[in-house]
């Protein structure tokens, strides 16, 4: 069944702008799908569900930014800076996907085909930081100060 909520969203409007043909993905959320949002100016790091739910509970939230959950594939995917590619190369636990990966996406406004934004994008363009990421990852007790 087709989706009734406008995706006018500052968070989904966003995403669109993202998205090689801004008009297809619209469609695709009419219709309940995921679109493909190519990653350009920002990268998807992708994390073990469990393991992304413990580093959420570490970070801050000024250090969060959006993060996407698809609990039937265990994943869940960070929003991150191009500077990520680097700042998490070496946390084997995560995957940040190349410039040009195309992310399939849900809407802000609801999810779709078992994904959902756990913490959605706000339209701003806030990223989550890799350094705060990676420390949140990491053993308990290795966060910087500045991070509570």
């Amino acid at each position: 069944m087709a989706s009734q909520t406008p995706h006018n969203s500052p968070g989904s409007a966003w995403l669109a702008t993202h998205a090689r043909r801004p008009d297809i993905a619209s469609a695709v959320w009419d219709l309940d799908g995921l679109a493909p949002i190519h990653c350009t100016t920002w990268l998807a790091a992708e994390i073990q569900l469990n393991i992304s739910l413990d580093a959420l509970g570490r970070l801050r939230r000024g250090h969060r930014g959006p993060l996407l959950l698809d609990p039937a594939l265990d994943t869940a995917w960070w929003l991150v800076p191009h500077s990520a590619a680097l700042e998490l190369a070496d946390i084997r636990s995560v995957t940040v996907h190349p410039q040009e990966w195309p992310l399939h996406v849900p809407p802000v406004e609801h999810p779709a085909a078992g994904r959902f934004w756990h913490i959605p994008p706000d339209g701003s363009g806030h990223l989550t930081e890799p350094a705060y990421l990676a420390a949140a990852l990491g053993p308990v007790g290795r966060l910087p100060a500045e991070a509570f």
